[in-house]
């Protein structure tokens, strides 16, 4: 008979727990407005930051705005990897990124996000171009991936001004901002045909029926009834009240009709994030259109541990993953 081991069971990773113990004091109870949960989202942010002595590098960066057709304008911030802008001539790699925050709350200002940027564009020597997407329930799709779009738009027509190349642009996105950059792909393959030399997706929700959710990670003390119920409040804020939104591919690319044609894939997936489901189905769903693909998965990772980049030992892993793989478009460019 095979031993039975506690250790085949999903476990939270030991510094995970531990960071999560030390966090936990310093965060306020979000109130359930909209505009007061994201006021108080963001100050905690700047509070778990201060604490944990997070700071941004002090690289150059620029903020523009981007005009988007039939929808609200959307800010943009250029990230270069050096203290100056890059020069018109140095041919940089550019990643446009779309950060994560369930469509409702999180943005380009909040300090870890901030840092991240500069740290990404600083250690791969690249350009990050990160959108500033609007907020739900105050703004529903297709805002979002519109704004999204316009921002991948305008960063290859201006490759070339801020310091970077049209054949070696890549996108990418956490959780939400993973949505909407595999929308933007799929964006591209209808609309444009951009080369992109990679998509770049953390923990991304793809399928927003919630129909690929996997709550086998999940703790006793987190049901999935409850996980799937908070999923589909969040869906529901970005959506509308006409569910059926939730086919369409720019909503939920996972369910497109289609995945061939779209550029290669690093997507990354945390074991105790029931959004691990999305992740590695679309990366099957990739892999079976002739797609090349890498899809990781992190043991005993939550689905924000891995953006804990000095406190969690896989989060510095991720970290050193990602830019190696964005270090690579130096090298090469889009197929």
């Amino acid at each position: 008979m095979p031993r039975t081991s506690r250790f085949r069971r999903p476990m939270l990773d030991s510094t995970v727990a531990a960071h999560e113990k030390r966090m936990a004091p310093l965060l306020a109870p979000e109130p359930a407005d909209p505009a007061g949960r994201r006021r108080v989202a963001q100050e905690n942010d700047a509070a778990v930051s201060a604490a944990l002595g997070i700071e941004s590098p002090a690289t150059a960066s620029e903020v523009r705005t981007v005009a988007v057709d039939g929808h609200p304008d959307v800010r943009v911030r250029i990230y270069w990897p050096g203290d100056e802008p890059a020069s018109s001539d140095a041919g940089l790699p550019i990643l446009v990124y779309f950060y994560g925050g369930g469509f409702t709350i999180a943005g380009i200002d909040w300090v870890s996000w901030d840092a991240r940027f500069r740290e990404r564009a600083r250690d791969a020597g690249v350009i990050i171009v990160a959108a500033d997407y609007a907020h739900a329930p105050e703004n529903r799709y297709p805002v979002q991936p519109e704004q999204c779009w316009s921002a991948f738009e305008w960063t290859v027509e201006h490759a070339e001004e801020i310091g970077g190349r049209r054949d070696r642009v890549a996108v990418g996105g956490a959780s939400s901002g993973g949505d909407l950059a595999a929308a933007v792909t799929l964006m591209n393959r209808d609309r444009a045909r951009h080369p992109i030399a990679l998509q770049l997706l953390e923990n991304p929700a793809l399928d927003l029926t919630i129909g690929h959710a996997d709550m086998r990670g999940i703790s006793a003390g987190m049901p999935g009834v409850i996980v799937r119920k908070a999923g589909r409040s969040l869906v529901r804020q970005y959506l509308g009240d006409d569910m059926s939104k939730a086919r369409h591919p720019y909503a939920s690319p996972l369910l497109a009709p289609s995945h061939e044609g779209l550029p290669p894939a690093l997507i990354i997936t945390s074991e105790l994030d029931p959004l691990r489901g999305d992740g590695e189905a679309y990366a099957r769903a990739l892999s079976a259109s002739g797609v090349p693909v890498t899809a990781l998965r992190f043991i005993g990772q939550t689905h924000g541990s891995l953006g804990s980049t000095g406190f969690v030992p896989a989060a510095d892993v991720a970290h050193r993953l990602i830019v190696s793989e964005l270090r690579a478009l130096h090298q090469a460019g889009a197929e």
